[in-house]
């Protein structure tokens, strides 16, 4: 090291040694056609998916398993921009010229650096493969889409989501490239060190991922990794006979500690912007709102509303926002065309709580629907809730939310805190349902202990091994 530091401070007296006018950094290789289309939408990505999730220790870990898959890589000379996105969405995906993103979701789903590998160089592989030159081709399309949106839709900001979403959707590609970038992808990591059989491990963890989001009533991915990689038995077959070129099971880095250390603490979830949904209740700590989904009921906490639904009876409760003039009542708001065969004569004002409100009733198709206006503060909430055609059960249903939709006190919104993800060993006697039993603010936690950890079924906990839970 001595000999090293000589050596440099001979040529530092060297005038004919000076610095590059052109250095290798990421703005200057990073050029082109190609280049500009990601550098274009990168802004839009933020937008969509909450923003950048700044964390430290998180960046370090991830930017060292990228730094190992650049050295096997077949194009060493490509730079790579990697991307952690504030969203609980399970998604990763590449845009042209090597910006990579993956959300704090798919880093709460995977479960060792190996796994993590596997996604990253699975992206990295699109872009080697070169695979978004198809994203140019479709930029025609996607601005003619953006002048129907703006024109049609008179919900502007609604327009910008669909627009943004719509450009998303450019970044899914054909089955051929999926599976040569899991190709790809696999020989990277196992060149890199890495257990190759990660990917595979990985795969089935997202089918069982799937699996729970199916059971919850949610079935919207489309802002998902499993929408664009979905997991097929016939996949993880060839993911594995990828594998297998490199030998047995065991042979490569997975580092399930030190990546399980890199993820204590991560926010879980529901972002402060988008309020919090514990147990069956939502609270909006700067809106200052809260209210209760009865019993049964899976809720989805999305961007543009809050969904309930109840297999049961099929009963479904949908909760939002709307712009009112405090000029206009909210009886005639309700009456304002924006309701589907809207019964006029069920339309009367009403108190909630102390806050004005108003409400109706409405049919369409196979559906009874109970609306609910509520003017708080200088916001206005709407709150529709639905049943079968004929249900004798909709004014109780209807009533039981209507009534818990109330204020926050100072003290109730200082409270509200986000989830995160904490690591616990397992002590001697533990059982997935012992440990799991900790955890808070989420359904099913019994089988979302399951799936966020891996484990297959009928396998048990192991005393002193490492486990994820969701708490506050």
């Amino acid at each position: 090291m001595v000999a090293s530091c000589q050596n440099l401070s001979e040529l530092m007296g060297d005038s004919s040694i000076k610095p590059s006018n052109n250095p290798v950094i990421a703005e200057n290789v990073r050029s082109g056609k190609l280049a500009r289309v990601g550098e274009a939408q990168h802004p839009k990505i933020l937008a969509t998916y909450g923003g950048e999730y700044s964390n430290p220790k998180l960046e370090r870990m991830v930017a060292g398993i990228v730094g190992k898959l650049v050295t096997v890589s077949d194009n060493p000379s490509q730079v790579y921009q990697i991307t952690i996105l504030n969203s609980p969405n399970v998604n990763a995906f590449a845009l042209p010229g090597g910006y990579l993103y993956i959300t704090r979701g798919l880093l709460a789903l995977a479960n060792d650096t190996a796994e993590l590998a596997a996604v990253i160089a699975h992206e990295m592989g699109h872009v080697t493969a070169n695979h978004g030159i198809l994203r140019q081709q479709k930029e025609a399309e996607v601005e003619l889409a953006s002048r129907v949106v703006s024109d049609v839709l008179s919900d502007k900001d609604a327009g910008r989501r669909a627009l943004v979403r719509g450009k998303l959707r450019l970044a899914q590609f054909s089955r051929n490239q999926e599976l040569q970038a899991d190709a790809i992808g696999i020989a990277a990591i196992g060149e890199a060190g890495f257990d190759p059989y990660a990917a595979a491990d990985f795969q089935k963890t997202m089918a069982a991922y799937m699996e729970f989001r199916n059971k919850s009533g949610d079935g919207d991915t489309s802002l998902d990794f499993l929408a664009t990689h979905p997991s097929t038995p016939q996949r993880i077959e060839l993911a594995i006979g990828h594998a297998r070129k490199f030998g047995s099971r065991g042979q490569g880095e997975r580092n399930r500690e030190s990546y399980l250390a890199g993820i204590d603490g991560m926010l879980f979830g529901d972002t402060a912007e988008e309020g919090y949904v514990r147990g069956q209740v939502y609270s909006h700590a700067a809106l200052g709102i809260t209210f209760t989904f009865p019993k049964g009921f899976d809720i989805d906490n999305r961007a543009e509303a809050v969904l309930g639904s109840r297999e049961a009876d099929n009963a479904a409760i949908r909760f939002d926002g709307a712009e009112v003039s405090s000029n206009q009542s909210l009886a005639a708001y309700i009456a304002s065309g924006w309701v589907e065969g809207l019964d006029p004569t069920s339309i009367r004002p009403i108190t909630v709580n102390g806050m004005n409100a108003a409400m109706a009733r409405a049919t369409a198709d196979q559906w009874d629907f109970d609306i609910t206006v509520v003017r708080a503060g200088s916001s206005v909430y709407r709150i529709l809730t639905a049943m079968p055609r004929g249900s004798s059960q909709l004014g109780a249903l209807a009533q039981s939310v209507r009534g818990s939709f109330r204020r926050l006190s100072a003290a109730e919104k200082k409270a509200l805190k986000p989830l995160t993800l904490d690591i616990v060993k397992a002590v001697p006697g533990e059982t997935d349902r012992s440990i799991a039993a900790r955890m808070r603010g989420v359904s099913r936690p019994l089988e979302l202990f399951r799936v966020l950890n891996g484990l297959a079924a009928g396998e048990r906990v192991e005393t002193g091994r490492s486990y994820k839970i969701v708490t506050d």
